[in-house]
């Protein structure tokens, strides 16, 4: 890989893109993994897939559409949740179900499209626009601060839910927060990644750091770090061996926690 095409505008932006995501998934997915709450993030994914087709074919921007439709099935999951009593897993069943039916049916009768849409299924880090970049990492950034301004009572929260009720948070709120900053990041990364592999940049990296952290600053250290050394390391194969740029973000990140669950083991 020459040095031209390492200081090209392509590769500046996807590294870019990929640093702002990886900052996102590494802190959040310590959370969603703690709460065992992981699925959400899949869950979402096929809701914002949804999304990405409605705002296609409504000639809107795909992406923006999205995390409108993305924020309001992260709502409309902890109401189901809350209102219809249903367990959690059961109530992302029923909204990952209809957003995918949605999307395939959009696509069915919307036939023109479907390539375009089809980036969305499997990312394209590597022909990210400049527009996308600036929303990535705009967003990526709302995304940190939101959980580094609520890090202690996240963390509460996660840890002791019924201490921190009598303490007087205000779970709903923090319930909220957290399902909304999920649906931005897996918006963030449809592009990058895919629907179908989004839930794992979300995930592995926080699984990795549980391994080997001896604590929760060094697990939200690790995790971040991960998943940065996930996405740039990836983008750098995807150069080098002609990758798919997707799966060898997802390859590395799963090469990452073997590593690590194999140093634990003999640590």
């Amino acid at each position: 890989m020459n040095g031209e095409l390492i200081f090209s505008g392509l590769f500046l932006r996807a590294l870019l893109a990929g640093g702002g995501l990886a900052l996102a998934c590494g802190l959040l997915g310590v959370f969603l993994v703690l709460r065992r709450d992981a699925m959400i993030s899949h869950g979402l994914s096929h809701v914002a897939f949804a999304g990405v087709a409605l705002g296609l074919a409504l000639n809107l921007m795909p992406l923006i559409f999205s995390i409108v439709v993305c924020l309001a099935g992260s709502l409309l999951i902890l109401r189901l949740k809350e209102q219809a009593r249903l367990p959690g897993d059961t109530a992302i069943a029923l909204l990952s179900s209809g957003g995918l039916a949605l999307a395939v049916f959009l696509m069915s009768i919307k036939k023109d499209f479907g390539a375009e849409l089809m980036a969305y299924l499997f990312g394209d880090i590597l022909a990210i626009a400049p527009s996308e970049v600036y929303l990535a990492v705009g967003l990526a950034l709302v995304v940190t601060a939101g959980i580094l301004l609520n890090l202690s009572r996240l963390v509460f929260m996660t840890f002791d839910r019924e201490a921190a009720l009598v303490s007087g948070f205000s779970l709903g709120r923090l319930d909220r927060l957290l399902v909304m900053m999920t649906a931005v990041t897996i918006v963030l990364g449809l592009r990058i990644v895919g629907l179908l592999l989004v839930t794992g940049l979300t995930v592995i990296p926080a699984a990795s750091a549980l391994q080997l952290a001896r604590n929760f600053r060094q697990t939200l250290l690790l995790s971040s770090f991960f998943s940065l050394l996930s996405i740039l390391g990836g983008i750098v194969l995807a150069y080098v061996f002609n990758l798919p740029a997707s799966a060898a973000i997802i390859f590395l990140a799963l090469l990452i926690f073997s590593l690590s669950h194999l140093l634990k083991r003999w640590r």
